[in-house]
């Protein structure tokens, strides 16, 4: 068998100081936060991904400005390790609408603060880095990321 990581995105959302995020179920049957986040799809770019992810976790439209940052992270308990690509942007063209994504409770608009305030209700460390290296300032080209044909 061979390892592979979990490849996934991740969306930055920041408007008036709070970030859209997603309380979701865990797989321990606790609701926690999140970024609009998920897996990235077989023949699916990364950009695509994350606006796709955003789109059915949250019913917003995700417009990608720039890559936050790439992480790498092992869980403890699983074993798994996860590589995110966490993207920052805008939202648009919201559609109360659509449903959500299986296990997606509801959307919130939370600040650094709050979410920092309950560590426990976080899906996982991933949460609080990306945010924080996007309020360090941390911005790269989304042209970085080149997908071949």
């Amino acid at each position: 068998m061979i390892w592979t990581p979990h490849t996934t995105v991740a969306a930055i959302i920041e408007q008036d100081g709070r970030f859209l995020m997603v309380e979701e179920e865990s797989g321990k049957g606790e609701p926690v936060f999140n970024q609009p986040a998920g897996h990235l799809e077989e023949a699916e770019s990364l950009l695509q991904a994350v606006v796709r992810e955003t789109r059915e976790e949250t019913a917003w439209g995700f417009t990608p400005h720039a890559l936050v940052g790439v992480y790498r992270w092992q869980t403890e308990s699983a074993g798994a390790t996860y590589l995110r690509f966490c993207f920052q942007g805008s939202c648009h063209d919201h559609r109360p609408e659509l449903p959500l994504d299986d296990g997606i409770l509801r959307t919130a608009w939370l600040s650094r603060e709050e979410l920092a305030a309950m560590p426990e209700r976080l899906r996982s460390p991933l949460v609080l880095s990306c945010i924080d290296d996007y309020l360090s300032g941390h911005r790269y080209p989304v042209s970085l990321i080149r997908d071949i044909e």
